[in-house]
């Protein structure tokens, strides 16, 4: 009978040849497409503002290295071969440091939006202006929007005085401060009111020499500076002693609102290493 007949095992199985495209390489495509665009958004962002923008630093750059890590990241997951002479204690540990990095980068960026918008109470005694640079031309557009917020709140209250902080740097034809004296003093602003720091060179210096034109234990004090910087400001003040300090942010660029986020994170953390926080 047939059935008692040995049957070839090639002829007894139907062979069903998978596609080799299964999810898990698909997830990996994805994630490459994902990549390629992120490193071409990064890459625009950072000619965008090198052309139509520009700065006193080069920290814009960063994204031209951000583009060209993810480029290389979607091009290594779109490479088996590559992948596979990648020891994988190795793909651990870097997808460990990126996981790390970006909640610790969402855990700053949180702190930073906190003070976003500060506001500061009327009847202060001091305000403080944070230096930024000044151009041939006047001063810098972060540096104009600090002044004209600060102009707003003297008006409104006559009898607070005001200090404007900040030295020379060596692409500034006079000291921040010098600067911004003359543009409050053009803006109405009596020159009595206005007490000049201009040895300091970064935001600590501002108000460690600041604070000895007053009494960090009893005068109330408004520290107005750009919105992205007010954490990081306010943390340094607290840390120097200023008992009554309030925030008064003033706007920026939109465009270079994500430079600025991620420029003050590394601010944040570099101050913190160094005890400034």
């Amino acid at each position: 009978m047939k059935r008692d007949r040995l049957i070839p095992v090639e002829k007894s199985k139907k062979v069903i040849y998978l596609d080799p495209r299964g999810r898990g390489v698909d997830q990996k495509h994805y994630g490459a497409r994902a990549l390629y665009v992120l490193a071409v958004l990064c890459a625009l962002y950072c000619v965008g503002i090198g052309l139509f923008v520009g700065f006193g630093s080069f920290f814009f750059l960063i994204w031209g290295v951000i583009a060209i890590f993810c480029a290389a990241w979607g091009w290594i997951l779109t490479h088996k071969s590559v992948q596979e002479r990648i020891p994988r204690w190795i793909r651990m540990t870097f997808r460990a440091l990126v996981a790390a990095g970006m909640l610790l980068l969402l855990i700053l960026e949180g702190m930073i939006f906190g003070q976003f918008g500060a506001k500061a109470e009327a009847g202060a005694d001091y305000v403080i202006i944070l230096g930024a640079q000044w151009k041939t031309t006047g001063p810098s557009y972060v540096l104009q929007k600090r002044l004209d917020k600060a102009i707003e709140y003297l008006n409104a209250n006559p009898e607070t005085k005001v200090i404007v902080s900040g030295g020379q740097g060596y692409n500034e034809p006079v000291s921040e401060a010098e600067g911004m004296k003359g543009y409050l003093a053009d803006a109405g602003i009596d020159p009595e009111r206005i007490f000049t720091e201009d040895a300091s060179t970064n935001t600590t210096q501002n108000l460690i020499y600041s604070g000895e034109l007053l009494n960090k234990s009893e005068d109330s004090v408004v520290v107005v500076t750009n919105n992205f910087h007010m954490f990081r400001a306010l943390a340094i003040a607290k840390k120097q002693g200023y008992l009554h300090v309030e925030g008064l942010s003033a706007g920026t660029y939109p465009l270079t609102v994500p430079n600025n986020l991620l420029r003050e994170a590394f601010g944040i953390v570099k101050d913190f290493m160094a005890n400034n926080l």
